[in-house]
């Protein structure tokens, strides 16, 4: 998929090149300074490939990446958040001819982000479970207008497109009421390569609660999809975007339901997301897109709006440099990388 990969281009070798011995100090020290040397210099032309590799593509992996927000996907949706089959099918389809390759918010939050050179990550979220979202026959082949379907179906046009996303779910359940139901439907995202996020088993407002009300909503929903698909999730998406009074409580929290641990806590609209790699990057509340054309409030602040913004600032765009060990950026953007990925930094 026109991947940039450097041969001989390690992790640690990157800041490091005498780490790069197998045998540590000790191993350094009675090899040969000749072999050292060459050793060294293969390193140092590695790096210089990968950042001349990282500098064609103009990567930039501390750029803005838009965490689109969706929710039914129904024929002649009412004002709001819903749209139809057609419009949510438009929109794939321009952000796949824009060179977007979906990444769940898993993925995201974890910085595990894998994508070709020159492309952009996007994440799609479905909150609340909604059956049009996720919608099987009897042979667990996805309905053609649910939107896991067009999904599907769009990724078939556009091979670089991973049908891949993240369902931020609730006790509805995609109108699954039987246990094995809906575990036969959460199991079928899983082997199918998308996420499964925590909205809170009964979609609570958690403004204004206790920090025990907070943790139980939370960790009711965390249950819930363990207890049906042993996986317990790693995102939680606060429902109607409200954090609570302390915005940690969100991540982390014990109840009587059991306890759980959070990498990222998404809030309900607004901007594009900064990068993981990014100081700016707040795992507490990471703001998501609405899924909405141009118009009244959406004029700026609704995906149409951002997508266009984002092409006419690509420098502000999160591009990749195709290979997943490295955080690539022009030097001039390196005071705003974050410390925690010094190791992976790739300054051109």
């Amino acid at each position: 998929m026109g991947r940039i990969r450097v041969a001989g281009l390690g992790l640690v070798c990157l800041t490091l090149a005498a780490a790069c011995s197998s045998g540590g100090d000790d191993a350094a020290k009675r090899e040969d300074p000749q072999v050292q040397a060459k050793k060294m210099a293969a390193e140092a032309n590695a790096r210089k490939a990968a950042m001349a590799a990282a500098a064609r593509v103009k990567a930039n992996e501390l750029g803005q990446i838009p965490v689109i927000m969706y929710h039914r996907v129904v024929k002649n949706p009412p004002p709001g958040d819903d749209l139809s089959p057609e419009q949510f099918r438009a929109e794939l389809e321009r952000l796949a001819a824009e060179k977007y390759v979906p990444i769940t918010a898993a993925e995201y939050v974890t910085g595990k982000i894998d994508i070709p050179a020159g492309m952009h990550p996007v994440v799609l979220t479905f909150d609340d479970a909604s059956p049009s979202q996720v919608a099987l026959d009897g042979m667990g082949n996805p309905l053609p207008d649910s939107a896991v379907g067009i999904l599907l179906d769009v990724a078939k046009k556009y091979p670089h497109f991973r049908p891949v996303a993240t369902f931020f779910v609730t006790r509805d359940l995609f109108g699954k009421t039987r246990k094995e139901e809906q575990m036969q439907v959460l199991q079928w995202l899983k082997d199918h390569g998308f996420d499964i996020g925590n909205h809170t088993k009964d979609h609570v407002n958690l403004l204004g609660k206790s920090r025990e009300q907070v943790a139980e909503a939370i960790a009711a929903g965390q249950a819930m999809v363990t207890e049906l698909i042993n996986t317990p999730p790693v995102t939680l998406a606060l429902p109607y975007g409200n954090q609570p009074s302390k915005k940690e409580w969100a991540l982390q929290g014990k109840a009587k339901s059991g306890e759980y641990k959070l990498y990222g806590a998404f809030l309900a609209g607004y901007t594009p997301a900064a990068s993981p790699f990014s100081k700016d990057f707040d795992p507490t509340g990471i703001p998501r897109i609405r899924s909405k054309e141009k118009v009244g409030d959406c004029k700026q602040f609704c995906s149409a709006a951002w997508l266009d913004w984002l092409k006419a600032n690509p420098s502000e765009r999160y591009t990749s440099d195709g290979n997943p060990n490295t955080v690539a950026f022009p030097k001039f953007k390196a005071p705003f990388a974050a410390p925690a990925y010094a190791s992976r930094a790739l300054p051109y």
